[in-house]
């Protein structure tokens, strides 16, 4: 999560998926129209360069039909923070209702609009937290997750495998995943990792923003130089589970060091290209160069401050105002909202737009290729978007604007969710592979890190 959380921080069947019987007609007319392509003409760009100087209304038609076929897998959505976060019935799945139109960027109707077949659903607690612990509440927003799925079964499937995203997509449904924004909420546990596993996660984030005991994050203090020795055992013991490594937030140390570890293709769930905006959250060519050989997934990601630099100076130069105005009139916070009001209004913030996100994905095509791209929008954990990707529903309009950029329909669907569907998939062969030769991990962080038991 990025804005709304910290740094980071949507009825209907739609699109002509229906149930079994429907989607298994669109295979089997998918299958005789590829019987009229050459073997090859995917391979050298597809029905999908037919579009690419046609109008954005034939583009995205094209982009449909891909949805049709192929499950749009999104990587991070927060929209149990939102429930959680909603001001008038916080916690409450049935009051935050996904039939309507909700107040946030996420619901039923802008889902299917959007062509959405799978999702990541992000149980995010802020590394901040210091009530009751991390365990409480990371358990209470697995918990609202949980609840909104089986709320509306006839929308989603729960689902912990690459097998059952694409069943329920076959279904007509959205495979509905979980993933971790944060490694702080195991406690410097690997029985805790264990048994979030069990709950069905299937993904963590290794930080959020905060460095932890065991690995360095992106917005903090970096005091290992990456992963400490129990950081390196979360990452092996995460392999033997099949739960994928994210390494979003985390510092570049973190990520090399994970890179080194890791038997499975890792993820990124909602990261950009340094390259392409300058900010301590986007990912190094260095790491991106290293992703062919490793197998993972960037899911380049709609934060506006991640996608334009221009956005990003501007918050920085706000952040600098807030901070003389503060000095200036302590206390006053009357004066200090007038006066950085009076900032703002002389000083419009620029836009991030959709040509700048294509600038991403074209930029980790280009550097990692295109079998480690993905998207992961975090929807729900922003308060500000980018022009054109307001919500949930914008995804073809983005993925038009690749088909105009010369992407190929092989390159658009692996893009859509293959990418992180082979990853997916490798992980569980992994897992598969390691459980048959190495037993649950019971290695502490007193032992391999040396610190003092209190």
């Amino acid at each position: 999560m990025n804005g709304a959380k910290g740094d980071d921080r949507g009825r209907g069947r739609g699109l002509g998926r229906g149930r079994g019987g429907t989607v298994a007609g669109l295979a089997m007319c998918g299958a005789l129209l590829l019987a009229l392509v050459p073997a090859d003409a995917e391979a050298q760009g597809g029905t999908g360069q037919r579009y690419r100087d046609s109008s954005l209304t034939a583009r995205v038609a094209h982009v449909r039909r891909l949805l049709r076929s192929t499950p749009l897998v999104d990587g991070h959505n927060d929209l149990p923070w939102a429930m959680r976060e909603e001001k008038e019935r916080p916690l409450d799945v049935v009051a935050y209702d996904l039939r309507r139109t909700t107040k946030g960027m996420t619901d039923i109707a802008r889902l299917r609009r959007g062509g959405v077949g799978g999702q990541f659903w992000s149980v995010y607690i802020p590394g901040e937290i210091r009530d009751s612990g991390y365990a409480r509440v990371q358990l209470e927003q697995i918990d609202i997750a949980r609840r909104t799925i089986a709320r509306y079964p006839d929308v989603f499937t729960p689902a912990t495998t690459a097998a059952e995203v694409r069943k329920a997509f076959a279904a007509g449904r959205i495979g509905s995943l979980l993933g971790m924004e944060g490694g702080h909420a195991i406690e410097n546990s690997l029985g805790a990792l264990r048994a979030y596993h069990a709950l069905g996660v299937r993904y963590m984030t290794l930080t959020h923003n905060v460095t932890l005991d065991w690995a360095d994050a992106a917005a903090d203090v970096a005091r290992h130089g990456g992963l400490t020795e129990f950081g390196k055992e979360v990452v092996r013991e995460m392999n033997r589970l099949g739960m994928l490594v994210d390494l979003s937030h985390v510092s570049p140390g973190t990520m090399s060091d994970a890179l080194d570890v890791t038997e499975a293709p890792v993820i990124f769930s909602h990261s950009n290209a340094r390259a392409r905006a300058n900010v301590p959250r986007n990912v190094p060519d260095s790491i991106l160069a290293r992703l062919p050989k490793n197998g993972g997934v960037v899911m380049v990601t709609f934060v506006p401050g991640f996608v334009s630099q221009a956005v990003a100076d501007y918050a920085a130069q706000l952040g600098r105002v807030r901070d003389s105005v503060a000095r200036a009139a302590p206390g006053d916070n009357d004066a200090q909202f007038r006066a950085v009001a009076a900032w703002r209004a002389s000083h419009p913030s620029p836009v991030a737009t959709i040509a700048d996100v294509a600038d991403h994905l074209d930029h980790i095509r280009q550097v990692a290729g295109a079998a480690h791209v993905g998207l992961g929008g975090d929807f729900d954990g922003i308060t500000e978007t980018v022009q054109g990707l307001e919500d949930v529903s914008k995804y073809p309009d983005l993925l038009a604007e690749l088909v105009k950029r010369g992407w190929t329909d092989a390159e658009l669907r692996g893009l859509l969710g293959e990418n992180v569907l082979r990853v997916l998939t490798r992980a569980e062969a992994v897992a598969a592979r390691l459980q048959k030769s190495r037993p649950a991990s019971t290695r502490t962080i007193q032992q391999l890190d040396r610190r003092p038991t209190p």
